[in-house]
This record gives structure tokens, C-alpha cells and sequence, in this order.
């Protein structure tokens, strides 16, 4: 099969690869669609990954094409979305460190993949391939970090800071499809002006005073991946008791953080990072109650695979990025 295959200090490459068969509780899926996370830069360019060969890509969607001898759930031609969160099965049992497709395990950059039986779902119908390639590692992080962590409530009011990223618009969609109040800001008036579109309330530049345009309208939780460069602004426009949950550090990892200001509005500050089997049946039962559709950026054939990840790494989309893998 075809692959798009890193090499230790070569780097990414077109490979044509064998697979092996399906062991007894695996299937073996032709890939239709994968999508694209920063994730895979991470992982590309991270030197502690310069020692083994691999497959990048955790978000995939296709049609089963051979079963383990003990696969039961599923059968051959059933269309499925591949949940890269590998072996954590309970949103309370956290793993150390989540294990995730796309590496050290081959990840969906190729024609075919082999994976866990417990590590797919049946596709809603009303997806596209697109969509459904899109979906699973950005949706199912936003769902995490809304519903499991922040505990959003139809009351509440979200701040998205950064909005654009596939997570960042998976939240947007996740927190008006319960009516929760969506604020978002960006550098770019493009995306501001496509989150106004999709529901946001409030637009804020990232140069804005973000105080002094929220005034009385303070926030129950801020969704944050940013880190260094707009966290600082974050302790001024959260309610006491508020919330901040961290996935990322796209602008650096070091912060300031006023302890005193912490504890004296008993702010709450969380971490998290993908999610579980349980919150993966979870949020695609949600998408599909509401019907939502992932936003699509652009669509690129696998062999334009470098193409696509320069359009992510310079910051460029709105949405997911996606791969079609129809060769």
C-alpha cells in the first residue's frame, strides 16, 4: 500500500509499505479520508522521535475490509471513524502519559490501517467522508475539555481564545449547540468574521482590551492552547469560581501566574489532554443528537501530504485540514 512514512533525520516521504493481516480482535480498514492535527507536526519534528520509522496521522475514516477471527461488533463493508485514543477506556481512569495513533503506532497517512476492534465506531450517515476523516481527535479533545473538565452549562459563558484550530472550532459548534454563550478571539478578521457565521457572540482582537470590552460580561471558562502569549490576560475577565482549561501551548509553555489572584477568586485551572473510549461514544452521540457538521478548511490528495501540513504549521486554516485518500 501507499503511506506517507517518516524516516529518523530523512523526514516524511511516499512509501509504498506491506501490512500484515488483522489479528483476532483487529480489523483491517481502507482508508477514505484523514485528517490533519498539529499533533502530527508535533511529533514529526519532535527530536526525541528521531529513532524509529512511522506513519503519522491519528484521524482517519473508511471501510472495513477484513476482521479478527474474534471481531464481533462489525462486519466487512461497514463504513467507521477511528478513535485514536489507544487503551484508556474510562474517562476517570487517566493514563500517564495518553497513548495516541500516528506514533509510536502507525498512524492513518496511508491507504490501509489495522487497529483495535474497541478503537472504531459506526460512521453517522449524515457525515461526509470529509467529515467523518475530521473528526475524531480534535472533537473528541474539545468535548473532554468542555463537558468532562470545564463542566460547561447552557448558562455559562465560553471564551475560545485563538479560534481557527480544529478544536477551538469544534468548541465553538459544541458550545452553541447547548446554548452556552461563545466569545472568541483572533488576530485575523477572516476567522473572526467565519466565527461570527458559525454563532459567536462577542468577536475580540487579540490586541484588544479584553476587559474593557467584556466589562460586566465575565466569563465561566476559558478554553485555552495558547499559553504564554494571552494567558496573562485571563485572571481579568473570569468570574470568581471560573475555570481555565489548558490543552496546548502553541505560543510557549512559561507563565506568570498571581497565586494570590488564584486562591482569592477561587479560580480553577486544569489541564487535559484527548479523551476516553467513553468520551469518544459520548461526543459522537452528541454530534450526531445536533447534527453537527466539522468545518472543513481545504481538501488535498495524500501526495500533496507536505502541502497540507505547511498550510497547518503556518497557522493558515479555519477548521480542519483533510487529506483524501481515494488514490
Amino acid at each position: 500500500m501507499k503511506a506517507v512514512y517518516f524516516a529518523p533525520h530523512k523526514g516524511l516521504a511516499s512509501k509504498n509499505i506491506t501490512i500484515d493481516r488483522p489479528k483476532k480482535t483487529e480489523v483491517k480498514i481502507k482508508l477514505k479520508t484523514a485528517g490533519l492535527n498539529r499533533r502530527d507536526l508535533f511529533v514529526i519534528h519532535d527530536p526525541a522521535n528521531q529513532t524509529k520509522e512511522f506513519i503519522p496521522g491519528s484521524d482517519g475514516a473508511g471501510i472495513i475490509e477484513s476482521l479478527g477471527s474474534e471481531v464481533t461488533n462489525f462486519d466487512i463493508g461497514d463504513e467507521v471513524i477511528i478513535n485514536p485514543s489507544l487503551f484508556w477506556k474510562s474517562a476517570k481512569d487517566i493514563p500517564e502519559v495518553p497513548q495516541i495513533l500516528g506514533y509510536p503506532i502507525d498512524g492513518t497517512f496511508a491507504e490501509t490501517i489495522i487497529v483495535p476492534e474497541e478503537n472504531v465506531i459506526h460512521k453517522p450517515t449524515y457525515l461526509t467522508w470529509e467529515e467523518a476523516g475530521a473528526l475524531a481527535l480534535s472533537a473528541l479533545t474539545a468535548f473532554r475539555a468542555l463537558f468532562t473538565k470545564g463542566n460547561l452549562q447552557s448558562d455559562h459563558h465560553l471564551l475560545i481564545p485563538g479560534i481557527g484550530s480544529g478544536v477551538a472550532t469544534y468548541a465553538l459548534l459544541f458550545a452553541k449547540a447547548i446554548g452556552a454563550k461563545v466569545t472568541v478571539t483572533s488576530r485575523d478578521k477572516n476567522k473572526l468574521k467565519k466565527a461570527k457565521e458559525l454563532g459567536a457572540d462577542q468577536l475580540l482582537t487579540t490586541g484588544d482590551d479584553w476587559s474593557k470590552k467584556l466589562r460586566d460580561q465575565k466569563v465561566d471558562l476559558i478554553l485555552d492552547s495558547i499559553g504564554s502569549a494571552t494567558f496573562p490576560k485571563y485572571f481579568e475577565v473570569l468570574k470568581p469560581n471560573g475555570t481555565i482549561v489548558n490543552f496546548g501551548q502553541s505560543s510557549g509553555s512559561s507563565i506568570d501566574l498571581s497565586l494570590k489572584e488564584l486562591f482569592f477568586s477561587q479560580f480553577n485551572l486544569l489541564g487535559t489532554s484527548m479523551g476516553s473510549k467513553e468520551e469518544f461514544e459520548q461526543m459522537i452521540q452528541f454530534v450526531s443528537q445536533h447534527e453537527i457538521h466539522p468545518i472543513i478548511d481545504q481538501i488535498f490528495p495524500l501526495s500533496d501530504y507536505q502541502i497540507a501540513l505547511n498550510r497547518m504549521k503556518n497557522g493558515l486554516q479555519f477548521g480542519n485540514i483533510v487529506l483524501d485518500i481515494n488514490l
